[in-house]
C-alpha cells in the first residue's frame, strides 16, 4: 500500500478535472485497498464487443473505467454492482451501467448525452407500478460518480478494519471532528483523517474504513456507539 495520500487535497483538485480522475482513483486504490495491475480492466476487445452489440459508443469517461478497473470488484461491486461490459443494456433511452444490489434502483446515462466525453448520470426506481418508473438527473458527471462509486465500495468492502454505525442525531454529530471532504455523491458526506475513511448517509448511518486496527478502535472511541463489530 501507499504510504501517504492527502485525500482532501487530491479530492479538491480532481473534482471538475476529467484528466485527473483515473490518476486519483488510481492512488487511491493503492492507498485504501491493493495498487490497480495489469488485468484489472477489461480489455479493449471486450468494450468494443459491447458497443457493437449495442450499436453506440460508449462515453469516454465510462471506457476509460471499464479499461482501468472494470474487474475490480473490490472498487466497483462490493454493494452495489458495476456491470460487465455484455450487461450494458438500453432502458427507456438511457444506457444502464450500474445496478443496486437488490435490484431497487439503477443508474444510466442518457443516449442523447453519450456523445459526451463525461455526461451526467440519471437515477431510476424499480417501482411495482411500472408506469410510475422515470429517469431523474443524478450526479453531474460520470467521473463523479466512478470516484463516488470507488470510494463508497471501498468503505462496504466486506474485508479489513471496516465498521456500521446507525447513530442517533448526537452521536452523527460526532463526526464532525473529523475533516470533511468535498461534495462526492448525493445525500452522502465524507470525513476522513489520515488513517480513516468515513461515510455518513442520510445524517445517520456511518459506514467507516480504517487502515490499522488501531485506528478504527480510536474511531470507537472518538464516535461512541453501538457499533456493528466493535
Amino acid at each position: 500500500m501507499a504510504e501517504t495520500f492527502d485525500l482532501h487535497t487530491r479530492l479538491s483538485a480532481v473534482l471538475g478535472e476529467c484528466a485527473q480522475v483515473l490518476p486519483f482513483v488510481a492512488d487511491f486504490a493503492a492507498f485504501w485497498q491493493q495498487p490497480l495491475q495489469t488485468g484489472d480492466g477489461w480489455s479493449v476487445a471486450q468494450v468494443e464487443a459491447a458497443e457493437r452489440r449495442l450499436g453506440l459508443a460508449l462515453p469516454a469517461a465510462l471506457r476509460a473505467a471499464y479499461l482501468l478497473l472494470g474487474r475490480r470488484g473490490d472498487l466497483t461491486s462490493n454493494y452495489d454492482t458495476l456491470l460487465r461490459p455484455d450487461e450494458l443494456h438500453v432502458v427507456d433511452g438511457a444506457l444502464v451501467y450500474r445496478v443496486e444490489n437488490q435490484g431497487a434502483a439503477c443508474w444510466g446515462i442518457r443516449l442523447a448525452d453519450l456523445e459526451q466525453d463525461d455526461p451526467g448520470t440519471v437515477m431510476r426506481l424499480d417501482l411495482a407500478d411500472k408506469a410510475q418508473e422515470h429517469w431523474v438527473p443524478w450526479e453531474s458527471g460520470l467521473t463523479v460518480a466512478c470516484i463516488e462509486m470507488v470510494m463508497s465500495e471501498t468503505v462496504l468492502f466486506a474485508g479489513g478494519f471496516t465498521d456500521f454505525l446507525e447513530a442517533d442525531a448526537d452521536e452523527a454529530g460526532v463526526v464532525g471532528q473529523f475533516r470533511q471532504l468535498p461534495v462526492v455523491g448525493r445525500d452522502v458526506r465524507w470525513f476522513a483523517d489520515p488513517d480513516v475513511l468515513i461515510r455518513e448517509v442520510d445524517g445517520m448511518c456511518l459506514h467507516v474504513r480504517a487502515r490499522t486496527k488501531r485506528a478504527l478502535e480510536q474511531l470507537r472511541d472518538a464516535v461512541p456507539g453501538d457499533w456493528l463489530n466493535g
